[in-house]
């Protein structure tokens, strides 16, 4: 049995450990209103512009002469997987949800013989995928959320990597899972394709809310606009910078979604040790009741035998 200085410390150390969830569960607070903000005023540019893209596509006849990153290499053999997660983790399932949606890509297409790659993008990531799949991983960026913002600069970074692993022959389409962040919530693992470009399916809304999404527009109706200079010249200069928007978007997501899941899973666990404390209080004055009335006994018993 525990003795009363055993049941102490350890009421202090939970106490202590309280203190530290608790703080960091304010610090995520206060952390996720800017982070929710940039991911919700992003959401909207990155939707308008893949449905721009789309109504663009919608008046272009596919030829050998169309920009790659719109009509593909001929084949779907070759597939880059981009896995975005946090560099931290202490965020509960939120990093595990997107591994779990990337483990089931690559165990889908491995199935139907295809070749997979990966770039990993955030350390958690890449520590938990590393042990089954880490011959798949050709790059990983660590530490590019930044403390305070995300940067478009890190997004168009990675952009261009997989932009010159894509002029280099080395994948033929490119997907990208995340979390898209829904509200504080709610965070739910997406995949989208990013190469060659395909545009957005129409997203369901969260339990609760309106749909105020559009669906987006899909490729292959004709297009009442008049384009000036020509499609496939607007096409070759946007693919990219879409490939970085929706990149950046889902680093966006990412973070706040982050903050949110850290924001949840630390409230939990301050909850939890304060119901431990009371466990721990609760035994320590049984134990401490229990040791007073041995004393007593013991006393009143050498009293009886003088």
């Amino acid at each position: 049995m525990p003795s009363l200085r055993d049941y102490r410390d350890r009421i202090k150390s939970v106490k202590s450990t309280r203190k530290i969830t608790s703080a960091m569960k304010m610090v995520a607070a206060s952390k996720l209103r800017r982070a929710q903000e940039q991911a919700e005023a992003s959401q909207p540019y990155a939707r308008s512009m893949s449905e721009m893209l789309a109504r663009l596509a919608s008046n272009v006849t596919i030829t050998p002469s169309s920009p790659k990153l719109l009509a593909g290499t001929g084949s779907d053999q070759r597939h880059l997987l981009i896995l975005v997660t946090a560099d931290r983790g202490l965020c509960g399932g939120f990093n595990a949800y997107a591994v779990k949606a990337l483990r089931q890509k690559i165990t889908a297409l491995q199935g139907a013989g295809k070749q997979v790659s990966i770039v990993c993008v955030g350390r958690k990531g890449r520590d938990l995928i590393r042990r089954d799949f880490g011959h798949l991983i050709i790059e990983s960026f660590r530490d590019v959320f930044g403390k305070n913002v995300v940067e478009f600069a890190q997004a168009q970074k990675i952009s261009e990597y997989v932009l010159a692993l894509f002029e280099a022959g080395k994948f033929d389409v490119c997907s990208i899972v995340y979390n898209e962040f829904r509200s504080v919530l709610v965070q739910t693992p997406m995949t989208q394709q990013l190469i060659p470009f395909r545009a957005e399916e129409p997203r369901t809304p969260t339990k609760g809310k309106k749909a105020e999404e559009k669906p987006a527009v899909a490729v292959g109706g004709t297009s009442p606009y008049i384009f000036e200079p020509n499609e496939d010249e607007i096409l070759s200069k946007l693919l990219p910078r879409n490939l970085s928007v929706q990149i950046y978007r889902s680093m966006l997501d990412s973070s706040a979604g982050e903050q949110a899941a850290r924001m949840t899973a630390m409230d939990n666990a301050t909850r939890n040790a304060g119901e431990m404390i009371k466990d721990l209080t609760l035994q320590y004055n049984r134990a401490r009741q229990a040791y007073i009335t041995k004393e007593l006994i013991e006393i009143i018993s050498g009293a009886e035998a003088v």
